[in-house]
């Protein structure tokens, strides 16, 4: 199994203030060759408080075995044409060590954060991928480019604004997907899907395979080498007290994902759809306090993985081992002794 951590690590400090959740900037280098250095396979950075493909640049430029992944960048609001030349300048810089991981959004952020007008996002994402694999390849052949589709008409690609052939691979394209649509286009168009917190092993087992299998079907293309990557929920810590805290914020989380809508499915695929709605009726209400209650015991486990720094990867390996080749995995390390356990994690996890 490939094991990846995610940006901000928490190690390097710059002394740049930085908003909860956001990445210190300045540090994104020192992070990045920590990460290399304790043998993980890769990094990943989301799309929220920072731009990813900048801080992919500057993990890509302080590294030289370690992949960089956006995990993953939101796809609308960008043209095609743009995530293609960025990801194309990226996979020249590293040699090919970039993974371009794509991810739709929900309808209100869409339209209230990126002012862009919805579209039903299986079909839209579709075209999207479709349309960057045209230009790369009118790029690596020099011939012309030529996308028609319902989302995108591309068809100029004039010598002054096309980047040279690499001479390395091709960005691998992973999709972020939890309904069965979006887990078919994966299969359709993607190289790997790569599965929200939420989706449980036997979800991505029992519907999200069938599903990426009915793609690749539809496209009449194998699927060696097609990966599954999964961002588990994990409660872990060094102590017992250290592990309720963790255990609460889970709690917390869990219980934010089952109000969202987009997510229900993985809740009613457990037979937890009253939960779902009495999740969702509270954050419509703004009781934000109270929802995390509702989630106990059973409903913790069932999504989340749970247990000291001593249990957590075989916990791990059990559950995702079957149904995973690549798992993002992220533990502080605040001093050369806690590194040390983290890397032997990491090497368990990845035997």
């Amino acid at each position: 199994m490939k094991v990846e951590t995610v940006l901000p690590f928490g190690k390097a400090d710059s002394g740049l203030k930085v908003a909860d959740g956001a990445i210190d900037i300045r540090g994104v280098a020192a992070d990045a060759a920590l990460v290399e250095h304790l043998g993980f396979d890769g990094l990943a950075v989301r799309d929220n408080k920072d731009d990813p493909y900048v801080v992919s640049a500057l993990a890509l430029q302080a590294t030289q075995r370690v992949t960089m992944a956006t995990s993953v960048a939101i796809a609308f609001p960008r043209s095609p044409t743009v995530t293609a030349m960025t990801a194309w300048s990226l996979a020249r810089l590293s040699g090919g060590r970039f993974i371009l991981g794509l991810g739709s959004q929900v309808k209100g952020h869409i339209e209230r954060r990126f002012g862009m007008k919805w579209q039903a996002p299986g079909p839209w994402m579709r075209d999207y991928v479709l349309a960057i694999r045209a230009l790369w390849e009118a790029w690596q052949t020099e011939q012309p480019v030529s996308h028609r589709s319902a989302h995108y008409e591309i068809t100029l690609n004039v010598p002054v604004f096309t980047p040279a052939p690499l001479d390395c691979a091709l960005p691998a394209i992973h999709l972020a997907g939890v309904n069965p649509y979006m887990c078919q286009v994966a299969g359709e168009v993607a190289d790997a899907l790569r599965t929200h917190p939420v989706c449980t092993p036997s979800y991505i087992e029992q519907v999200m395979m069938p599903a990426v299998k009915r793609g690749a079907a539809r496209a009449g293309r194998p699927l060696d080498g097609f990966e599954i990557g999964v961002s588990p929920l994990v409660a872990t810590a060094a102590d017992a007290a250290g592990l309720e805290a963790k255990i609460r914020d889970i709690r917390g989380r869990i219980a934010f994902y089952g109000s969202t809508p987009a997510y229900a499915a993985c809740f009613e695929h457990h037979g937890l759809d009253a939960l779902a709605k009495d999740l969702n009726r509270l954050s419509r209400e703004q009781r934000w306090s109270e929802m995390a209650a509702l989630v106990d015991d059973e409903v913790l486990n069932l999504f989340a993985t749970v247990g000291l720094h001593a249990d957590i990867v075989p916990r791990l390996k059990a559950r995702y081992g079957t149904v995973a080749s690549l798992i993002e995995f992220s533990i502080p390390v605040p001093d050369a002794d806690e590194q040390a356990k983290l890397a032997a994690m990491v090497a368990a996890l990845r035997a």
